[in-house]
């Protein structure tokens, strides 16, 4: 089964994931995959979602085809994707897929006759991102439930935020929801906040007054590749910029997420404080990916392929 997108998500599919994932946590290296071939189709730049993606294949011992330049590829050449997915299910088991294309992830998966894992479509979805952070947020402040979540920077192109937004319905969130005008939260997603009796709040100040009563604070790269207007990516690039005096008046439990990468959006003296999480965040990518390929492929924890472990657990 494809994983495509998030709001597709039932309360218990997510929990049953977070599970599966703490079980990859403690058992990273298993050769469970040895006989599988994941591809991984980036044609959109990637540095941790690729190599997660690709180091959770490696140490379930599966074997790892695909391409991180689309111009190394037929593609370049004016091959449809439709029938670069129908080439590449020729070989492969299950696709990791990051494109531009809104929508292509999708597409894909009604095209493929294998599943499909959206690993970001343009400004859309990020679905194994939201379940790595859903896993972090669990991990940091042991519920998902009733928390205040700070989102920062850039709402309108942030495809991570727009993914954690609809997971998050299901656990009565409280959204803070900071951004300059031209950067705001999509109205289709406050519809969505609407629609499921979602709380949320509007800001465009970013002080310590601001940020005291979060739970999660995450911040966002404001993405130069998404916007036509350079001009207005220079106006709006540094209007939010985390640093470590603005923490003076945030709760203890209080921890900073960044789906990475971060250019100055948050200054180096962030750290090495108790706040900053956003490293050991990445690393959940590892084992949330190791849940979501095992997961798609039929794995699970009830299959006798972990049953070993868990009966050792």
């Amino acid at each position: 089964m494809s994983l495509v997108n998030i709001a597709e998500l039932s309360e218990s599919k997510i929990r049953y994931l977070l599970e599966l994932t703490q079980f990859f946590e403690k058992h990273p290296n298993l050769h469970i995959l040895e006989d599988r071939v994941v591809a991984t189709l980036f044609f959109e730049p990637s540095t941790r979602t690729r190599l997660s993606f690709e180091t959770a294949a490696n140490r379930l011992g599966a074997r790892v085809i695909g391409f991180s330049d689309p111009n190394a590829t037929s593609s370049s050449k004016g091959e449809s994707l439709k029938d670069t997915i129908m080439m590449v299910s020729n070989y492969a088991d299950i696709i990791v897929m990051r494109h531009h294309l809104e929508g292509a992830a999708r597409y894909a998966s009604e095209v493929a006759p294998v599943p499909i894992v959206n690993a970001g479509d343009g400004a859309n979805q990020h679905p194994t991102q939201t379940m790595l952070d859903l896993y972090t947020i669990y991990q940091t402040q042991g519920r998902l439930t009733d928390l205040n979540i700070y989102l920062v920077g850039d709402l309108k192109y942030g495809r991570t935020v727009h993914s954690l937004l609809m997971a998050m319905r299901h656990f009565n969130p409280t959204f803070h929801f900071i951004a300059p005008d031209e950067l705001k939260m999509p109205q289709e997603y406050k519809d969505y906040c609407n629609e499921h009796h979602i709380k949320y709040v509007e800001h465009s100040d970013f002080t310590a007054d601001t940020i005291a009563n979060a739970d999660i604070l995450y911040m966002t790269r404001v993405q130069r590749e998404r916007f036509t207007d350079l001009m207005e990516y220079e106006r709006v690039k540094n209007m939010y910029i985390l640093r470590a005096d603005l923490l003076s008046k945030c709760r203890d439990n209080m921890k900073v997420l960044h789906p990475l990468p971060r250019l100055n959006e948050i200054t180096p003296d962030v750290d090495n404080t108790k706040h900053a999480y956003y490293f050991q965040q990445a690393k959940n990518g590892l084992f949330a990916r190791q849940a979501i390929l095992c997961d798609t492929l039929g794995i699970g924890l009830d299959s006798e392929e972990l049953k070993p472990y868990i009966e050792k657990d």
